[in-house]
């Protein structure tokens, strides 16, 4: 049977997903709960960064962009990156986040998930509290040859012991899912102290880009905003960082730090060692 390009568009209207191609290639993908993915797109093949919240089925939605062989990475294993995972049949991660994903596409997280997409209005299939979701392969760093595109897996631990990014040469752009937004969090449990954050983020400017997208923003930045965050994430800003009580880790000591354009970093001051 022969799909017209009409019953795609038809298709992917229905869904609830949002795409911008923001760079030739390169689209970001908002899901219906509000997280982003980012669908870079090659001449021979297709990577996919993130699966969402997995409420609806993300697959199907690649489906209307691209036929290409596909493969999907996971960035860190937090619920809303990895439960998308449920509509594929393999993925990987960094193995140092693992842990995290069974934890976080586990029945609990799954149950609580639910009950805010009801809060949204938005309805699940049944699988989403069943479904099986395999472990993902381990990732290994290096490049991912897409065909006329490259996606540079890097491992740099901050907001997770396991988080990835990809610099994409081609086209200039980081992609630095939660390891950088203009609303940081580095207060989880298994997060790295805001030191070695700093440290290991700091190594991604040496990249030659000039565009960054992040998990939890629709928009392309100008790596200006990134560098302005880092440059300014001294110890001093750390020091002058306020509490802040954020649900339900208010057993933590979070503190957050403000930083230019009015971004923030909230971490862990029991981590911070300052």
């Amino acid at each position: 049977m022969v799909v017209s390009n009409e019953l795609i568009q038809k298709e992917a209207d229905e869904m609830p997903f949002v795409a911008n191609e923001v760079l030739p290639g390169v689209h970001h993908i908002k899901d219906a709960m509000g997280v982003c993915m980012t669908l870079l797109v090659g001449d021979n093949a297709a990577l996919l960064v993130d699966t969402g919240y997995g409420t609806e089925d993300v697959q199907a939605y690649v489906k209307t962009i691209t036929s290409l062989p596909l493969t999907v990475l996971l960035t860190h294993g937090h619920h809303d990156h990895a439960l998308g995972a449920r509509w594929f049949e393999k993925t990987c991660m960094f193995a140092e986040d693992i842990p995290d994903f069974v934890t976080y596409t586990g029945a609990e997280t799954r149950e609580r998930v639910l009950g805010q997409a009801k809060a949204k209005g938005l309805t699940t299939d049944a699988g989403f509290m069943t479904d099986d979701i395999p472990l993902p392969e381990v990732l290994q760093e290096g490049d991912i040859d897409l065909g006329g595109m490259t996606a540079r897996v890097i491992h740099c631990p901050g907001h997770t012991p396991g988080s990835a990014v990809v610099y994409v040469p081609e086209r200039s752009l980081l992609l630095t899912a939660d390891d950088w937004n203009p609303c940081t969090w580095l207060f989880f449990p298994a997060a790295l102290g805001v030191k070695e954050y700093r440290s290991n983020v700091q190594k991604l400017s040496q990249l030659p880009h000039t565009h960054v997208l992040c998990s939890h923003q629709p928009v392309l930045f100008e790596r200006s905003m990134m560098d302005d965050f880092l440059a300014n994430l001294t110890d001093d800003t750390l020091r002058a960082a306020v509490p802040v009580d954020i649900t339900p880790y208010e057993a933590t000591d979070t503190r957050q730090a403000q930083l230019p354009h009015g971004q923030i970093l909230v971490f862990d001051w029991a981590k911070a060692l300052l």
